[in-house]
């Protein structure tokens, strides 16, 4: 992040805190701290795209080209709190920034050659009334800034989300999101590449059900990356 004397003087006057430790952020940090970075846990699935964990999640559910999300994520771990801020305290700037990390990390392997675009995984309109902000298209809008992909947020609605599926079991997330997706421009996405973006995979049911959806457009190809991956 470039700084300004502006910039300098504002984090002198307010210091703004890292959302992972608490600690205080140098002008030249977003939202996370040098050392809170540092010990992100990252599952480094960039140097291997197309085979590791996290795209075995997909293998025969939908025609997957690549996956990989930035770090492992653990409720009540340190990470958990920065996805508590960017998705239930009103931070959506957390998602940007840790869109344009992601983006940084991504870079350092050819992850994003040959995409066309971003899509993120669509709220209802009651939940993004809710929140404010859909979470997922502010990493997406992150991911863009630093790596130049369009973000296309009308390919694809979500028509219902009945309940959090923070608690459920694998079998009751697939069928919390079953149905949940509606194509709305096949035309556009027809024989392209998209990078289908999300904040937290665990089961891989929602990716699956929006991804499947997507997949009703000809000759498309789908990407998966996420902020986070839930542990097994």
């Amino acid at each position: 992040m470039k700084t300004t004397f502006w910039t300098e003087l504002f984090d002198l006057i307010a210091p703004r805190p890292c959302v992972i430790c608490g600690g205080r952020l140098t002008a030249g940090e977003q939202v996370i701290c040098g050392p809170c970075h540092m010990h992100l846990p990252l599952t480094r699935y960039e140097q291997s795209a197309y085979d590791n964990p996290m795209a075995r999640l997909f293998w025969g559910q939908f025609p997957v080209e690549r996956a990989a999300a930035l770090f492992f994520y653990e409720p009540q771990s340190p990470t958990s709190r920065l996805v508590y801020d960017m998705k239930y305290h009103g931070r959506p700037e957390v998602a940007v920034a840790m869109g344009q990390i992601m983006a940084r990390q991504m870079g350092s392997s050819d992850f994003f050659s040959h995409i066309d675009a971003i899509i993120p995984i669509p709220l209802t309109w009651r939940r993004q009334w809710q929140r404010g902000y859909n979470q997922s298209a502010e990493l997406a809008q992150g991911l863009s800034s630093m790596c130049g992909l369009p973000v296309w947020t009308k390919v694809v609605t979500r028509t219902r989300f009945s309940q959090s599926q923070t608690h459920q079991h694998a079998w009751e997330r697939q069928q919390n999101v079953s149905d949940a997706f509606r194509l709305r421009d096949a035309g556009r996405i027809a024989h392209k590449h998209v990078l289908l973006v999300d904040d937290i995979v665990t089961t891989g049911a929602t990716i699956t059900a929006c991804a499947r959806t997507l997949a009703e457009a000809p000759g498309v190809h789908i990407s998966v990356l996420s902020l986070g991956l839930t542990k097994s």
